[in-house]
């Protein structure tokens, strides 16, 4: 496939969370007014909207959630006016159970790139994608196959040099 087709983790990429990988937040354990308060991860919506534009609406979100962080996560993509900022397709967001299970999304959907703060998930998506970026602070080093992306200005750097 020669045309770039994004893939972009929902929790800790788009919507901010605690402070570490795992850590938890208002959005899975509080009411409906701390849940839809929950910040964006600085830099994601404008993000977003430059990787649409630039990739002619080829961008996915693909997030594992249960049920109910599910119907929260779409709330919340809602109330903060995501698919209007950026032009992202509300039929664009994609979930699933297990975090191994993007692996099935990302080649169902042909993407060609993947943003996700777990080293774990992409484990999983290994060889199912092209270009892998490890987003926000991490414990550990990124494996030697994923580009280690702390911020979205990152993200956005290693994707003009990837042409």
């Amino acid at each position: 496939m020669d045309e770039i087709r994004f893939g972009v983790d929902i929790g800790r990429v788009i919507i901010a969370g605690g402070p570490t990988p795992g850590g938890d937040t208002a959005f899975f354990t509080g009411g409906e007014a701390a849940m839809l308060a929950t910040p964006e991860v600085p830099g994601a919506v404008d993000a977003l909207a430059h990787l649409v534009d630039r990739f002619r609406g080829r961008v996915w979100l693909v997030s594992k959630c249960g049920p109910r962080v599910q119907q929260r996560t779409l709330r919340w993509l809602d109330a903060h006016d995501v698919h209007t900022r950026t032009g992202l397709d509300p039929g664009a967001v994609r979930f699933c159970l297990r975090r191994p299970e993007k692996r099935d999304h990302c080649l169902d959907l042909g993407l060609t790139d993947f943003v996700d703060d777990r080293a774990d998930v992409h484990h999983a998506i290994r060889g199912a994608v092209s270009r892998q970026y490890l987003f926000g602070p991490q414990d550990h080093p990124a494996p030697d196959f994923v580009l280690a992306t702390p911020t979205w200005t990152d993200v956005l750097a290693a994707v003009e040099r990837a042409g």
